[in-house]
């Protein structure tokens, strides 16, 4: 990952934007090759197909907004989670599919050999790994990834003030029955005036990027799709990665995982790190070789805080990471509760209303967007 000479970044306060629903434009196509929808007067009630699991549906549709689909669409779900004779029969009489984190990898043959369905809306911001490429170039494919945004800025908020106050640590010597009292102080246990990286400057690196300034860090960034709309309102330096990991004592994982970035902080860029700094993954594991940052863990020379984990997760009972001190662990919770979840599931609802209506749903996904994308 690389990108131009470092600068300084200053301008007005931005304005936060809140999860969208449907846009009011006249549908131009969106996509080339995609379907269009009937104006409304000359269509019949769309058919949409949920694919979601029984734990997962409650989570994602609220009351609410199962009257919202009943409104504009019949609507039935399924279950499965694998591609199987019987789903496929349900999804060549659907006219949409609102897929979830529990739906069947969607390509091209499951929709049939002309496919009447005309939109997919996931629940979810990671189209790539939900349905084979080329089936965004025969449907209009949307997601959902504003309401993430915020939580997982908070998770990756709340690592790094717990590593850096040492909050793990702590607690685990009063547990242990320790006589620590603030006769003892150590350096370093503040956020104020240190450099913090974000790699990634994506939806959820800018509402980190949002969340810092009152905290007093110098805030330092590497994404070579960083665009100068991005750092609206925020005091910034666009850097290489190279020199993120150099000057950073905490550094913030929230790039998508591709093909350019599997693997991105591997021995060589960790090796970069200062002593006694800290690496934040909240994004995807597979950014991180593992077996490098054990090898680091293990050394004591840095700490981490993981959200994701690659190639397993959820990490298995004995797992070498669930022992060490200088690691804190959670299980790919950073992108919060049911509220994120139902507003995921609204938004899929009213990108499948916003195009049976004729108007343009918010967030369509393009094959331009896929190289940047999960």
């Amino acid at each position: 990952m690389t990108s131009s000479s470092s600068q300084k970044i200053l301008s007005d306060c931005g304005k936060s934007r809140l999860p969208q629903g449907s846009g009011r434009r006249p549908h131009p196509g969106a996509v080339p090759g995609a379907a269009s929808p009937a104006p409304a007067d000359r269509q019949a009630t769309p058919k949409v197909l949920i694919l979601a699991s029984d734990a997962l549906f409650p989570h994602f549709f609220s009351e609410a907004t199962l009257e919202r689909l009943s409104a504009v669409a019949d609507w039935r779900r399924s279950t499965e989670r694998v591609d199987t004779l019987r789903l496929r029969r349900l999804i060549v009489d659907a006219d949409a599919l609102i897929t979830t984190w529990h739906s069947p990898f969607i390509t091209v043959p499951m929709l049939g050999r002309t496919p009447r369905v005309r939109v997919i809306a996931h629940c979810g911001g990671e189209v790539k790994s939900r349905m084979e490429e080329n089936v965004i170039d025969l449907v209009t494919v949307t997601n959902a990834p504003d309401p993430m945004a915020a939580p997982v800025a908070e998770m990756a908020l709340a690592m790094m003030l717990s590593l850096v106050r040492r909050l793990p640590d702590y607690d685990r010597r009063m547990r242990a029955g320790e006589m620590v009292d603030n006769r003892r102080a150590t350096e370093g246990e503040t956020l104020a005036g240190r450099k913090v990286g974000i790699i990634g400057f994506g939806r959820i690196g800018r509402a980190l990027a949002r969340l810092l300034p009152p905290l007093k860090v110098e805030l330092l960034v590497a994404d070579p799709y960083f665009s100068m709309e991005y750092a609206a309102g925020l005091c910034m330096r666009r850097v290489d990665l190279e020199e993120l990991l150099r000057s950073c004592s905490v550094v913030v994982l929230a790039a998508g995982l591709t093909e350019r970035t599997t693997g991105l902080l591997d021995a060589r860029h960790l090796k970069l790190m200062p002593d006694g700094a800290y690496v934040i993954n909240v994004a995807r594991g597979g950014l991180v070789d593992m077996e490098a940052l054990m090898a680091e863990l293990r050394s004591g020379r840095i700490g981490a805080a993981l959200d994701v984990t690659d190639p397993l997760e959820p990490l298995p009972e004995g797992h070498e990471l669930r022992h060490l001190p200088n690691v804190i662990l959670t299980p790919h919770v950073a992108a919060g509760g049911v509220e994120v979840r139902r507003a995921m599931g609204a938004a899929a609802v009213e990108a499948v209303a916003a195009f049976f209506s004729g108007q343009t749903p918010a967030n369509i996904v393009t094959r331009e967007m896929l190289s940047r994308m999960t």
